[in-house]
């Protein structure tokens, strides 16, 4: 049961978030990270699971998709998830910065070590956010934002709840639906159309 939830940010936020980021000491790769919430809707499991040969052909080329496989996403949900023209673009510019020897390398990766945690992806979060005053927001601020965003755009493109479903990678609807944040201002604009 979801409880108390992380804030769904504004694209206000996200381009102060990223503005921020590219200050840090990795741009490119911060930048990726925050990305990976927020326009894929991967959790910070599947963000630090995410290796080049998920958003890669066998030659090295980015794909347009990001196959997520059941080991590397939370409750054996894995998926081919469209991959989003900026995080496409953050990949090139990743791996023309550090070009992967083996495509089974994890695309994030510390100064330390050429893998990492959820939990560093976590604290990485927590700092960002704590660094730029944002208070209630959590890795998980940029999965909640996405499916919000999602579920408010998919009627534009014919589409419904379910395949928000889909995106998110929830077994049951009612889990995403808790994903999403209510607007007023919409609900009274539907009733006042």
């Amino acid at each position: 049961m979801l409880t108390k939830q992380a804030k769904v940010l504004t694209e206000a936020q996200i381009g102060i978030l990223q503005r921020f980021l590219v200050t840090t000491r990795h741009p490119i790769r911060n930048q990726l990270i925050l990305l990976l919430t927020v326009r894929a809707g991967l959790r910070a499991k599947e963000v630090a699971e995410l290796s080049w040969s998920m958003v890669t052909d066998p030659e090295g080329n980015i794909l347009d998709v990001i196959r997520l496989p059941d080991r590397a996403a939370k409750g054996g949900s894995g998926a081919a998830i469209p991959m989003a023209h900026k995080v496409r673009d953050l990949l090139l510019a990743l791996q023309s910065e550090r070009w992967p020897s083996d495509l089974n390398e994890r695309i994030v990766q510390t100064d330390r070590a050429g893998t990492t945690s959820a939990q560093v992806i976590v604290n990485m979060f927590a700092g960002w956010y704590r660094s730029v005053g944002f208070h209630g927001c959590s890795s998980h601020s940029g999965r909640r934002t996405f499916i919000t965003r999602a579920a408010r755009n998919i009627g534009r493109f014919g589409g419904s709840l379910r395949d928000v479903q889909l995106l998110a990678r929830h077994r049951s609807l009612a889990m995403t639906q808790r994903y999403i944040e209510v607007d007023a201002e919409a609900i009274r604009k539907v009733v006042n159309a």
